[in-house]
């Protein structure tokens, strides 16, 4: 078997086609959706994740500026720009681009956001209301990989889906968005991790197999049964002296072993990140009324 390749960029472009003709209707209404972005210090990962978001956002013609700061800055300066941005109607959606400088309490900085800017969807508020099922912003990464499943034709209701990784932002809402009683979802939901015993024999029982661990290839052929959609969330940077660069990126699954199992599967690059930053979108969007 040779796996379907699930794209990314294709769905990602798909969502960003519906939310232009939004975007038009809500400055038809005298709207001009907005969103801030917050960047402490100058990493650059995170200066090249927000500079795609910010192209995804001139995209659709939705207005975006980035709030950038020295990575000096206290936390009581960070804190004033988030409630500057709270404050100000102008902003529909805020983003804080993490991680966030070691002295910085990443914690605290979410919590000070207004929950209905919070396109990110991680504030604590919006977490609540995810797990209780409540209309709320979905985390943008989960929130990709649900559309991803539905639009490629793997709605995971009744599914078995294992999910690698319980990160705030990844593993725990993700499993809290398929667990749900609702259209898209209605799956049984595993959660694995680093102190999950017997791993393999678990993940070899998806019927959707999730990888967000954040570890290079640490999804095998070994672990995957015959016709699992694989989901690889991982973004990670390994050697390699044949690149220009001097590396390159893959995902948490070893894709060419597992891709010759499995039904369907994400490519690193090209799958889940267009989709994450397709939903940071999308969010704005319905926070500015769309």
């Amino acid at each position: 078997m040779t796996a379907k390749i699930i794209d990314g960029r294709a769905i990602a472009q798909a969502v960003r086609n519906e939310l232009r003709e939004r975007v038009e209707v809500l400055k038809g209404k005298g709207v001009n959706p907005s969103l801030a972005f917050v960047l402490v210090g100058d990493n650059p990962a995170s200066i090249s994740y927000v500079r795609s978001k910010n192209q995804a956002c001139q995209d659709i013609g939705l207005n975006s500026h980035t709030f950038q700061i020295p990575g000096t800055s206290t936390q009581d300066e960070v804190l004033a720009l988030v409630r500057q941005l709270n404050n100000d109607p102008a902003w529909h959606g805020i983003l804080v681009q993490l991680p966030l400088p070691k002295h910085i309490s990443e914690n605290d900085i979410i919590s000070a956001m207004t929950p209905e800017k919070d396109v990110d969807g991680i504030h604590p508020i919006n977490a609540g209301r995810l797990l209780r099922g409540e209309p709320t912003f979905k985390p943008c990464t989960p929130a990709g990989v649900q559309r991803m499943l539905i639009d490629s034709g793997y709605d995971p209701a009744g599914k078995h889906v294992v999910i690698c990784g319980r990160s705030n932002i990844v593993g725990k809402p993700l499993a809290a968005i398929l667990m749900q009683k609702a259209p898209g979802a209605n799956a049984t939901v595993t959660v694995c991790h680093t102190r999950t015993t017997n791993l393999a024999e678990i993940t070899r029982q998806a019927d959707i197999l999730v990888a967000a661990m954040g570890v290079p290839r640490a999804i095998t052929a070994d672990m995957v049964s015959e016709g699992t959609v694989v989901i690889d969330v991982g973004n990670n940077t390994i050697e390699d002296a044949s690149r220009k660069s001097g590396y390159r990126l893959v995902g948490d699954v070893d894709f060419d072993a597992v891709a010759e199992k499995a039904a369907a599967i994400t490519p690193v690059p090209g799958g889940v990140g267009p989709m994450t930053v397709a939903m940071v979108v999308y969010n704005t969007v319905v926070a500015a009324g769309g």
